[in-house]
């Protein structure tokens, strides 16, 4: 936990909830298990959660709360971007209800901050979430609504996200985050091992009887809701990453490339935050120096070299709505 981070896109942390399990193949050179498993191993928030493997800590599906980091956002006075349970996964299976009502409580009555979650197990808080959001069925008669319609009334200052690195995982994901009523849902594409086609996730969700799309909303529009339900069933904002570290996997350019012009269409804000330790031929380093070597091969480097200019700009763009 701390009151500042090298995070991009958030200004603080809060590891209330540690632990996890391997789930995809993003979580293979996981930062969190390494560090619970070496430098933290003695911590008393992080012993006992990883056990040894021949490629090192591994996470054993053992989660535990941290009580001490529950309050840290009442303490701050000055609001922050709190990104929550960096070290752990909130809707983990292990992950008691009874937790993740003491996150949220905290996150709702802080409203001075905005709180980012985010998770691999969307389905769980996509369930979550429409139960603890949703309206009394007097709304839908006030509105004149059909019953078979579910209102809800998301928090402003909390945004859900999921993250995804391929394909695979973006259809297994995106849909359910889709079904989740929130202010803004984001997606976390770090890291970014494959080209993600958010398009082809369109029309695959029936939100109150609509069909949804990705990126754009409403059957391709921005559709509003009647009634106080404030969202649109769409993504609202995309991060995306390359790797680093020990057995760091390169990002391709064409990768990124897809993901920044499908935001630029969908005009859904697009946050580049490393290229990780692959700089690919033709990329501008954080030096200024463009990396042109005559072979054509990526640059194996630091992050802190390889910098986050994707095609010689950086892309910072944030959700407008606020808490």
């Amino acid at each position: 936990m701390s009151d500042g981070t090298k995070i991009e896109w958030t200004d603080a942390t809060v590891n209330a909830i540690n632990g996890c399990t391997v789930v995809s193949p993003g979580c293979t050179n996981c930062y969190a298990m390494r560090l619970a498993g070496t430098r933290l191993r003695s911590h008393p928030s992080r012993e006992g959660l990883t056990q040894p493997s021949k490629a090192g800590p591994v996470w054993n599906g053992v989660v535990r709360l941290h009580e001490p980091a529950l309050s840290l956002p009442r303490r701050w006075r000055k609001s922050r971007m709190i990104f929550w349970n960096a070290h752990g996964d909130m809707f983990h299976p292990s992950v008691p209800v009874e937790w993740i009502d003491r996150c949220f409580d905290e996150m709702e009555a802080t409203r001075h901050h905005v709180h980012q979650v985010l998770t691999k197990r969307p389905e769980r808080m996509a369930a979550y979430i429409r139960a603890r959001w949703a309206l009394p069925s007097s709304v839908n008669a006030f509105y004149d609504l059909p019953e078979t319609v579910q209102l809800y009334q998301p928090r402003q200052n909390i945004w859900l996200g999921t993250s995804i690195e391929d394909q695979e995982r973006a259809e297994e994901r995106v849909p359910h985050l889709l079904n989740t009523p929130a202010a803004v849902r984001w997606l976390s594409c770090e890291p970014l091992l494959a080209p993600i086609d958010l398009t082809q996730i369109e029309d695959r969700v029936v939100y109150n009887g609509f069909t949804v799309s990705a990126l754009t909303g409403w059957g391709g529009f921005d559709y509003p809701v009647p009634g106080p339900q404030s969202s649109l069933p769409k993504i609202h904002w995309v991060v995306a990453g390359g790797e680093s570290g020990r057995g760091a996997r390169p990002m391709s350019l064409k990768a990124a490339r897809s993901l920044r012009d499908q935001c630029r269409q969908a005009q859904v804000p697009f946050l580049f935050k490393q290229w990780g330790n692959y700089l690919p031929a033709g990329q501008v380093q954080t030096s200024g120096r463009r990396w042109a070597p005559l072979c054509g091969t990526s640059l194996y480097a630091t992050k802190g070299i390889t910098g986050r200019l994707l095609d010689g700009c950086e892309h910072n763009d944030m959700p407008r709505i606020a808490a």
